[in-house]
């Protein structure tokens, strides 16, 4: 695994989001959004605690008219009473300048607001309703995330940028000047901000496109112009596999290079699907990229002529699923756990080695092997399971591992 150091990171400006440090060197932080109707505190009450509690440090929601923005304060009423101390995200489109002047208790309900210069407004308007919801931000102190996109780009920014690339000697393709005209706009829109009178410290940015490239190329401009904390994300991932994809390499290509400061996974869902797998896509490419530990890692052989059983596929997903069901509880019982790598292997071509570069392992046999599972504990062979109940002496392994190994003040506690 990667380790920390081995990623120099982007030096950026920390900016706090009630009590969550973003930006400064600060471990890269989860953010998601709902998809309820926010005016429905009930459903976006449920799906807020859901996303936090599955480890969205920052969750995002929609404020599109007055009825969400009265459901807001209640929704921070209801959660600040049950104890969820999740940073709630503002969403504001054109009406958003209006939206926070007429409800104070919008404003101050918010941790923060994320506006896009493109659609605060149109002509005329758009400079001055831009000012009114900075002017806001600095009212109640509440940092911004100006995030520009593609598809709401400022259109007099772009037309004017068209125009010059089209009179110059050497124009540019039209993707890099959309590219040009996004950084600029970000960038020219957190200037503004600072000369109403908001801190730099309370900014953040970001550039949504929806292809890899244009993710890549544009924040490294962003990163290589400017100080502030980014934001990263594709704006449309898409579904499946694709948007995983797309996500964890565009994401991924730009984290190993230090740059970005929260992430996250624009996914569409099945309909009627949770909302949580977008928060397992960025703690997953955080973790394996090594920059944070959110829950034990199973690594496992895909299989192959060797391994017509499929006695270890089930094995890891059996584990896989108690790990997850357990974390919980094991977070706060035994702390580090998160870190932990075990290793359930098919057959004895790799098997022995990867349980050995494991914390535990267990190398299953393959098809003519003896019917033996050798565990490795720490890189050293320490059991040998035979017979029919190789699952469950293998869990109850891990189990005693886990409480011998991460029990606080070197005391046991009891079994999970």
């Amino acid at each position: 695994m990667v380790a920390l150091t081995d990623i120099k990171r982007h030096k950026t400006i920390a900016v706090k989001v009630r009590g969550v440090t973003v930006g400064g060197g600060a471990p890269v932080v989860v953010q998601s959004m709902t998809n309820t109707d926010t005016a429905d505190v009930d459903a976006t009450y449920a799906q807020v605690k859901a996303l936090f509690l599955a480890g969205s440090e920052i969750v995002r929601v929609t404020v599109n008219n007055d009825a969400a923005a009265i459901g807001v304060a209640k929704l921070r009423e209801r959660l600040d009473k049950e104890g969820l101390n999740v940073p709630l995200v503002g969403c504001f489109h054109y009406n958003g300048h209006t939206l926070l002047s007429e409800y104070p208790e919008l404003a101050q309900g918010l941790d923060k607001y994320r506006i896009n210069p493109g659609n605060v407004g149109f002509g005329q308007k758009r400079d001055k309703q831009f000012e009114m919801m900075i002017e806001k931000a600095v009212e109640y102190n509440k940092p911004v995330r100006i995030g520009v996109n593609w598809g709401s780009l400022d259109q007099d920014l772009s037309t004017r940028l068209m125009d010059e690339n089209a009179a110059s000697d050497n124009p540019q393709s039209a993707d890099a000047v959309m590219r040009e005209a996004l950084v600029q706009s970000a960038l020219i829109s957190a200037e503004k901000a600072e000369n109403i009178g908001l801190g730099k410290d309370r900014i953040i940015l970001s550039a949504k496109v929806s292809r890899v490239q244009d993710l890549i190329a544009v924040y490294r401009e962003l990163a290589r112009r400017a100080d502030y904390a980014l934001h990263l994300g594709l704006t449309e991932a898409g579904m499946g596999s694709k948007g995983i994809v797309a996500t964890a390499i565009g994401e991924g290509m730009l984290l190993q290079e230090g740059i970005g400061d929260t992430i996250r996974a624009s996914l569409t869902p099945e309909p009627g699907a949770s909302r949580l797998q977008e928060v397992k896509v960025c703690q997953q490419i955080l973790q394996v990229m090594g920059l944070r530990s959110f829950a034990p890692q199973v690594s496992a052989c895909p299989g192959c002529g060797r391994t017509t059983s499929t006695y270890f596929q089930e094995l890891a997903g059996k584990i896989q699923s108690y790990l997850d069901t357990q974390m919980p509880v094991w977070k706060t019982r035994y702390p580090g756990v998160e870190g932990l790598n075990i290793a359930v292997m098919g057959c004895i071509v790799n098997g022995p080695g990867e349980s050995k570069h494991a914390d535990i392992g267990i190398s299953l046999p393959g098809t003519g092997e003896s019917p033996v599972a050798p565990v490795f504990i720490d890189g050293k062979k320490a059991h040998t399971l035979r017979g029919e109940r190789i699952a469950e002496e293998f869990q109850e392994l891990l189990e005693q591992y886990i409480r011998d190994r991460y029990s606080t003040s070197g005391q046991k506690a009891s079994a999970a």
